[in-house]
Parts: structure tokens; C-alpha cells; sequence
């Protein structure tokens, strides 16, 4: 569709930027945290831990007031279970409790609004030794922590994030460090803790709305739309196949309370169905988000399967291995250029991603994650000219209000990332920051935070409410 009258950006509209607790924070084991799955997991060679980051932490002071002067709107950031229960359950850690309340009063003193994501990744090591998301006690462990961050913090944050990509952790959680190495039978319980993580989310989700009336939540997975390599039928039935098996599994549960019946089918086929206790699907089809907030960082394109093991690419992360005998096969998309890390880059796929989800759920919705990973360089007089940012976001946002004329309610953008963090896979060296923080892979130098040029752009932006890209 062209559009002759572009509609507005939303008075309210949520400009933000987003974090998580492990990749910024440090502090990995001080004021009685716990460790996490991801602080007990093996580092790609030459990569740096997690033990200092950003040194979040220590500073976050500094940074949301950098925050406060970049305008934005809304942070996004997810609080590290281990703060709040070092163990997962039993005691709770009163100075966790006292350094999110301090960072939540921070921001609202700047009239930032804060957009919490629950759970990202960075499963308590201690649950882990009990069997992680293949325990069913795990479900109990994460609505206790729930109830104890609605209790201490639902009187001021009004946006809730369950669980960050959950689509991730199943499909590529030996890329991003949370899959136990420890499995049996990995596809058959990994859909076991997918279904125990639904019922976790839902009982979330009406703990909520039962202790935070005016309070909303939603799921936060990873959403890419899903092209065939070409219009011959093969390809577009195996789009479908990888859409559902990737896409509305995560989606249609919380909004639908079902099983996405492609998606159930290729369980029965691979022999991976979970096993589903009675009052299951009661529980799952009682809770229903307010809306759904997702991370998108590319499309993907399929093709028909060879059904052979050429189908799988077996090296590189979540948005590069794709391919499932049998079922799809993940093919280069010549249309699209790729990053310095082989992500494809499709803002025009944003935007017709943001329509599919509009279409298909009517729900409102929130972008909680898009950006550039690319190498920094931190030229004299502490400048970071990161034009090929600028240019990322500035297509995203342009294709963000298209798809608002397109008629989809978007309610906010947060994109990746606030600060310079450690990625999930390539370290340091790998920002995605608007604020650059002044350390490399292994030597932390005086951790400065110096203002990127995408700083000054997207401050512009925000003031504008995005009629000036």
C-alpha cells in the first residue's frame, strides 16, 4: 500500500531502548546474587564473561541520566532472578530488591517509564541442578518470583515482559548458553520446558492482572516473517512449516490458549510432544496478554527441504543456522544485504512483519528489540560516527510508520541496545549501544561512557516524536 497521508507516531508513543540484566549489569556475585546459567556457561574463545559488562550496577545512576538526556521515554531492562532469589526460590535478597527499586525510582524521576522483562535468559544455576525447565517445580519457582516482583514493584511499573525469547531458548539455546549438555533425549525435553515455560508465563500473566490491575504483560519473543525462496509451492508450504514451527507456537499459546496445530504436528513427527498434566490447558487458556511485545532483527527465507542433513547449516547463531530435514531449509536472501556479522538486514521486513501480527492477533504492539551489532571505533576527541547505525534505525522507523498507516497499533519502539553491552555471542567487540562504554574484550580501561553520534540522532528523533529521521 502507498500511502498519500502518513498517520503520526502516537502522542504517547514509547521511545525507548532496551538491555538485559546479565549483558549490562556486572556485579555478577556481589550484594548476594546467585549465580545464573549464564554465569556458569563456557565463553566463545576470545570473548569476554559476563562478570563485569558495563558495570551497570555501579553506575546506573550515570547512565539513565544519559538516558534522560537522550528523551527517551521508556527503558527497557529485565531484572536478574539471582538478585531477587539467589537460589531461584526460598530467601529473598533484600539488596536485589533494594537495587531495582533504586534503578525503577530512578527512572521515574526523569519521567522514563520502565518496561520490565521478568526473565531473560539467566535461569538460577541453583534450579538448573534440579533439572531447570524440565522440572515442573520450576513453573512454582517462577510464579513465586513473579508474585515477589509484582508485590515489591507493581505499584510503579505499569509494562511487564514474561519471558524473553522463549522461541530462542528452544530452538538455539546452545547458542545463546542456556541449554543443559546434560540431555538425553535434548528436542524431546526441550519442548517438555518450552510447555512447562507457557504454563509459567500464563500463571504470570494472571498473577498480574489479580496484583496489578493497572498494570499490563505480555510475551516477548523473537518474530521474523518467513519468506519462500520462490512462488514455487514447495517453498511457500515450507515458509509455513518454519513460520508456525519458529513463529506462532510462542504466540498462539498466550493469545490463543492453544497449540499451533502445524507446529503439534511436527512434534508428533519428530516424537516431541510434551506431556501435558491435566488442568494443563486450562490454566493456558485462562491467561490472556494485554499485548505482545517481540524482538525483530531480520526475516528469514526458506526453501523446499532436501531432507537430508544438507538441510541444517551447523555453524553460526540463531538468526544464520536454520533448517530442519524434512521441513524447511534456510537459503540466502539475494535481496538483502547482510551485516558485518551475517545478519540480513530487511527493514521493509519489519514492517511487514509488524502486519502480520496485527492481523493475526489484534493485540497492541510493543518492538522491544532492533539494532546494529557492528564494530565501533572510538576515533580522537571521543567520537563514535556510527552513521551505518543511524542509517539501520532510520529505515526500521520509517517502515515503524508505514505500518502504522498500514493501520497496526504500535505502541512503542525500544531498540537494541541503551549502552554498549557484552553480546550473547561475539563479546564486547560486537555494540549495539548508543552510549559507547570505553573497554574491550578483556581490558576494562575506565568503562567512560562517550555519546555516539547515533546519540544526538535518536535524541532528535524522540523530540520530534519521529517526523525528523
Amino acid at each position: 500500500m502507498v500511502h498519500q497521508n502518513m498517520k503520526p507516531f502516537p502522542k504517547d508513543f514509547l521511545w525507548g531502548a532496551s538491555t538485559s540484566a546479565y549483558q549490562v549489569e556486572g556485579a555478577w556475585n556481589e550484594d548476594g546474587k546467585g549465580p545464573s546459567v549464564i554465569d556458569m556457561k563456557k565463553h566463545p574463545e576470545g570473548t569476554s564473561d559476563f562478570k563485569v559488562a558495563s558495570d551497570h550496577y555501579h553506575r546506573y545512576k550515570e547512565d539513565i541520566a544519559l538516558f534522560a538526556e537522550m528523551g527517551l521515554k521508556a527503558y527497557r531492562f529485565s531484572i536478574a532472578w539471582t538478585r531477587i532469589y539467589p537460589n531461584g526460590t526460598g530467601e529473598i535478597n533484600q539488596k536485589g530488591i533494594d537495587f531495582y527499586n533504586n534503578l525503577i525510582n530512578e527512572l521515574l524521576s526523569y519521567n522514563i517509564e520502565p518496561i520490565v522483562t521478568m526473565y531473560h535468559f539467566d535461569l538460577p544455576y541453583a534450579l538448573q541442578q534440579k533439572g531447570g525447565w524440565s522440572n515442573r517445580e520450576t513453573i512454582d519457582a517462577f510464579e513465586n518470583y513473579a508474585r515477589t516482583l509484582f508485590k515489591y514493584f507493581g505499584d510503579r511499573v505499569k509494562y511487564w515482559l514474561t519471558i524473553n525469547e522463549q522461541n530462542m531458548m528452544i530452538l538455539h539455546g546452545s547458542a545463546i548458553g542456556t541449554l543443559d549438555p546434560n540431555m538425553k533425549n535434548p528436542q524431546k525435553e526441550l519442548y517438555q520446558q518450552n510447555h512447562h515455560m507457557f504454563l509459567a508465563q500464563a500463571k504470570a500473566i494472571n498473577l498480574c492482572h489479580e496484583m496489578c490491575p493497572n498494570a499490563k504483560i505480555g510475551p516477548a519473543p523473537n518474530i521474523a516473517y518467513v519468506y519462500p525462496a520462490s512462488s514455487k509451492p514447495e517453498d511457500i508450504l515450507a515458509a509455513q512449516n518454519f513460520s508456525s514451527i519458529r513463529n506462532w507456537l510462542y504466540l498462539d499459546m498466550p493469545v490463543f490458549g492453544r497449540y499451533n496445530s502445524v507446529a503439534w504436528s511436527y512434534m508428533e513427527e519428530k516424537g516431541c510432544t510434551p506431556t501435558i498434566q491435566e488442568g494443563d490447558m486450562e490454566i493456558l487458556e485462562s491467561a490472556k496478554p494485554d499485548f505482545i511485545a517481540f524482538n525483530y532483527y531480520a526475516t528469514s527465507t526458506v526453501a523446499e527441504s532436501k531432507n537430508n542433513t544438507s538441510d541444517k547449516n551447523p555453524i553460526g547463531d540463531q538468526q544464520i543456522t536454520i533448517g530442519e530435514p524434512g521441513f524447511y531449509r534456510g537459503v540466502a536472501n539475494p535481496y538483502l544485504e547482510k551485516t558485518q556479522f551475517g545478519w540480513e538486514i530487511d527493514p521493509i521486513g519489519f514492517r511487514i512483519t509488524l502486519c502480520e501480527l496485527n492481523d493475526r492477533y489484534n493485540l497492541p504492539l510493543l518492538v522491544t528489540e532492533n539494532g546494529l551489532g557492528a564494530y565501533d571505533k572510538l576515533e580522537e576527541g571521543d567520537v563514535v560516527n556510527d552513521d551505518y547505525r543511524i542509517e539501520f534505525l532510520r529505515k526500521h522507523i520509517e517502515q515503524a510508520r508505514l505500518a502504522i498507516s498500514d493501520g497496526v497499533n504500535l505502541i512503542g519502539y525500544c531498540p537494541w541496545s541503551a549502552i554498549d553491552l557484552v553480546s550473547t555471542h561475539q563479546g564486547f567487540s560486537k555494540r549495539y549501544g548508543f552510549i559507547y562504554v570505553n573497554r574491550d574484550e578483556f581490558d576494562l580501561k575506565d568503562l567512560r561512557r562517550i555519546k555516539k553520534k547515533s546519540f544526538y540522532w535518536y535524541k532528535n528523533v524522540i523530540a520530534t516524536n519521529g517526523e525528523r529521521l
